[in-house]
């Protein structure tokens, strides 16, 4: 299966001046300045409320920021052709789970990304398309699953659906919100395996994934994003971005932070 995207050597795939997100109100991301390069890959880390949904959903183009400036893959998102551009980013999160039709047949869940719709209605797909599909149900795990409505599904098996369909048009920009929250720990294992090769994939997509768990970062994650209350408290190569006294600050308590073979824990200090 090919993943390939072809980019510059250290072309900005995206990029965030100044933004500010308020809601109601209340300021769900401060000013924020943020570069995505090509070839890296992204944690954000932060506690529930810390804005962590807030920024991808602002990167994915789904939310508009306040205030600033987002650039994706070259495009200012208030000028870009947004039917074009967001093709180019695979997008997977709880709120567009919740659109997906609960009797919708895997495979369509999957297949209906290359139109950029939740649903199939009279489309008739191309062979070339089905085959895709199949394929990355195949590398996700959840070949078996494909006539299965959608709804019928477990957490897990749901998990690894949506990332077929956020790989279905060969994105250039991988976002995940929170790829292995409600899991198990065997379903947790299983799917960050399978994120694991994903990131460890030279010619994969950038990706940037959110999470509050660093349990849940799997190996081959590059950089680190940590925030807390929508302000960044620490940003950069990983080793020296998720730090016992950056988590600490970031989660305002005592950690202490150890990696092992590429994998995360962290504990009380």
């Amino acid at each position: 299966m090919s993943l390939a995207v072809d980019f510059a050597p250290a072309a900005v795939v995206a990029r965030l001046e100044a933004v500010e997100v308020r809601r109601g109100g209340a300021v769900a991301l401060h000013p924020l300045e943020w570069q995505i390069h090509a070839g890296e890959r992204w944690v954000v880390i932060g506690a529930n409320g810390a804005g962590k949904s807030t920024l991808l959903a602002t990167v994915a183009g789904a939310m508009r920021p306040t205030s600033g400036r987002v650039h994706v893959l070259g495009e200012y998102l208030d000028d870009a052709d947004l039917d074009e551009l967001l093709p180019r980013v695979g997008w997977a999160s709880a709120y567009l789970a919740d659109l997906l039709p609960a009797d919708e047949l895997v495979l369509d869940v999957v297949l209906t990304a290359s139109q950029a719709c939740l649903c199939r209605a009279e489309e008739d797909y191309p062979a070339v398309d089905v085959a895709r599909a199949c394929e990355l149900l195949s590398w996700v795990g959840a070949r078996r699953l494909i006539e299965r409505p959608f709804g019928t599904l477990s957490e897990g098996e749901r998990k690894r659906v949506q990332l077929a369909r956020a790989l279905m048009t060969d994105p250039e920009l991988l976002l995940l919100d929170e790829p292995a929250a409600g899991l198990d720990l065997g379903g947790r294992e299983a799917l960050l395996r399978t994120l694991s090769r994903l990131a460890e994939d030279p010619d994969g997509p950038v990706q940037v994934l959110v999470s509050h768990h660093v349990e849940e970062i799997p190996s081959g994650i590059t950089h680190a994003l940590l925030l807390r209350e929508g302000r960044v408290v620490a940003a950069g190569p990983i080793a020296s971005a998720l730090t016992s006294a950056s988590l600490s600050a970031t989660f305002g308590m005592p950690l202490r932070v150890l990696s092992s073979n590429g994998r995360w824990t962290a504990r009380i200090a």
